[in-house]
């Protein structure tokens, strides 16, 4: 592993293969452990449905059209965020994932500080997110940065979704 020291945010694809590889790593560790968490726990990748294996083996074509933001701690990826493309004023937050070693330096609070900057940047109005809602610590996250519950615009069950403006 290397230094845990400052922790950089960059904008992907900006950067070079390594971090596509670490991209994918975040985000296959994101959707593992998601699927864990709604008790359908999977071995690995492979058993992931295939919407979700597409982001982990293709990072670029998956979000194409959206921002992904990655923490750096050295060259090594620790964080990830993807803000979608801005759509009627709004975007939208998701894949907000930190690498469990990485927990507790401010991974998280830097992602989102960078993507209300970009949103600001690129004229968005809103930016909205969906969290389940056992993850009591990234909903308290969100709260700290102006997010409130709003009404559901997702029909799945234990879906908490929350907006704020920008």
């Amino acid at each position: 592993m290397t230094d845990q020291g400052e922790i950089a945010i960059v904008r992907y694809p900006d950067r070079a293969a390594a971090v596509e590889d670490g991209l994918a790593a975040l985000l296959a560790s994101y959707h593992l452990r998601t699927e864990a968490e709604k008790g359908e726990a999977v071995a690995d990748v492979d058993g992931l449905p295939e919407r979700y294996r597409a982001e982990i083996s293709n990072p670029r074509t998956a979000f194409g059209n959206d921002d992904v933001l990655i923490a750096l701690s050295g060259d090594t990826p620790v964080g990830c965020l993807v803000v979608t493309a801005p759509a009627d004023g709004r975007s939208e937050i998701k894949r907000l994932w930190t690498d469990p070693a990485f927990r507790g330096r401010g991974v998280a609070s830097g992602l989102l500080d960078a993507a209300l900057a970009h949103a600001s940047e690129t004229g968005v109005d809103t930016l909205r997110l969906s969290v389940w809602k056992w993850r009591t610590g990234a909903i308290a996250l969100y709260e700290r940065f102006g997010f409130t519950v709003t009404e559901s615009w997702d029909e799945r069950d234990q879906l908490v979704c929350m907006q704020r403006a920008v």
